[in-house]
């Protein structure tokens, strides 16, 4: 029973009809989620850098055979003459057991604070990324479906012509039929047809396509394109996109002072504490030794050849990295002026095609009238047939490509796209 709910559940949880809906569906698909993981990634090499500052404790359990007899522990001179005069139980033996535990902690190391410094700023890195890879999947959304608006009005327009195409293949077929027409009109009349059939079927291949670039970042497949309308002004400014790259530059930079770091002293504490057992070699008596120690280490490199080049390589990493920000920024620059220019022009020419439109259906109004006259060719005829659909594929078309203007110009300065468009 539950199968057969989840199957007829299927059709509703894959459609959509906001664009609120498709918004959703793409944070939840595996093209969100995917950078997700990368955050996740980024996560733990912050925590990994952090726990490098906590104390490493180690249990230990040991079992050695010596070829002669050897110290279970250090004994002080003193100790060892008053043993050997006494004949005495001695802490020496050919097999030596040991348990215990040893701890290190670093006291001061310089560069594990930078480590963590940079893990945090490349985590910061990662979450712009993810936010700016969101943006840039939902203006391919917006994109998609506005020319899938554009390409069902055009289809629309030759249905329109189609159908006034048919009409005026009746009345022609009755003329022909009475001789009061040539053949070759009726022709020319059918070949119109089947070129509009053409650019129909060149749609469907169209849309498909746009279709298909929708359901692979949502999981949604739809039927029609959803209406949308701009419910909140783009926003102009700073090219924000820029931020994943400058925030790795930024752990670049630490990345070099990392290396640098790892020339500096270092002070880390270590202690241990060890019970050893035995059995002495002199008089074959079980014999138990206590030893610990605690210690500070100071370790100052003075020459490390490999460390200086590890130096030259971050420096180089830098400078490529921020290479490619100043390329970024000069090509999105570049683009922004050409996308803000081009927005106005869009808005007049959309304003223009109105204006086209209108015409060009009037005047093909006009010509219907004179070609039922015989006042006028085929030729004729069908050209103005053809000026209107002319006319509405720019209007639709403006009309797509300001849609396109203005997501390409909100993933640019990180606009809120789900507040743009509804």
């Amino acid at each position: 029973m539950n199968k057969i709910l989840l199957a007829l559940s299927i059709p509703y949880i894959l459609s959509a009809t906001t664009m609120g809906e498709l918004f959703d569906a793409l944070k939840n698909h595996s093209q969100t989620k995917s950078d997700e993981m990368v955050i996740e990634k980024a996560k733990i090499a912050r925590s990994q850098a952090r726990a490098k500052l906590y104390p490493t404790i180690n249990l230990f359990g040991t079992f050695d055979n010596y070829s002669t007899p050897t110290g279970m522990v250090p004994v002080p001179p003193d100790t060892l003459v008053g043993l050997v005069r006494d004949s005495s139980t001695q802490p020496f033996s050919y097999n030596i057991y040991k348990g215990g535990a040893n701890f290190s902690m670093p006291i001061f190391v310089k560069s594990i604070y930078s480590t963590a410094d940079k893990a945090r700023i490349l985590q910061k890195s990662a979450q712009s990324k993810k936010r700016i890879n969101l943006l840039q999947n939902e203006a391919v959304i917006v994109g998609s479906n506005a020319n899938l608006e554009y390409l069902q009005a055009l289809k629309k327009s030759l249905d329109i012509k189609e159908q006034s195409l048919l009409e005026t293949e009746k009345t022609l077929k009755i003329k022909v039929d009475n001789g009061r027409s040539p053949a070759s009109a009726l022709y020319k009349i059918n070949d119109s047809l089947n070129q509009v059939s053409i650019a129909k079927n060149s749609i469907d291949l169209q849309k498909q396509k746009l279709i298909s670039s929708i359901e692979a970042i949502t999981g949604i497949r739809l039927d029609n394109p959803i209406q949308m309308q701009e419910t909140s002004q783009l926003k102009s400014g700073e090219l924000a996109s820029l931020q994943p790259l400058q925030e790795k530059v930024k752990a670049s930079r630490i990345g070099v002072r990392i290396e640098k770091e790892k020339l500096y002293p270092t002070v880390v504490a270590h202690g241990s504490y060890a019970f050893s057992s035995a059995t002495a070699y002199n008089n074959a008596q079980d014999v138990n030794e206590k030893y610990g120690d605690v210690g500070v280490l100071v370790n100052i490199p003075l020459l490390s050849m490999g460390q200086y080049e590890e130096i030259s390589k971050s420096k180089i990493e830098l400078r490529a990295d921020e290479i490619s920000l100043e390329k970024l920024r000069d090509e999105l620059s570049a683009r922004e002026n050409m996308l803000q220019t081009s927005l106005p022009l869009l808005d007049n020419s959309i304003k223009l095609s109105h204006k086209s439109v209108h015409n060009k259906e009037k005047l093909l109004e006009i010509a219907k009238v004179n070609y039922k006259s015989g006042r006028l060719s085929t030729e004729e005829y069908l050209r103005y047939e053809d000026d209107v659909v002319d006319a509405k594929a720019k209007l639709y078309q403006a009309k797509a490509e300001k849609w396109q203007t203005m997501m390409e110009l909100a993933v640019i300065y990180a606009n809120n796209i789900e507040e743009i468009v509804q």
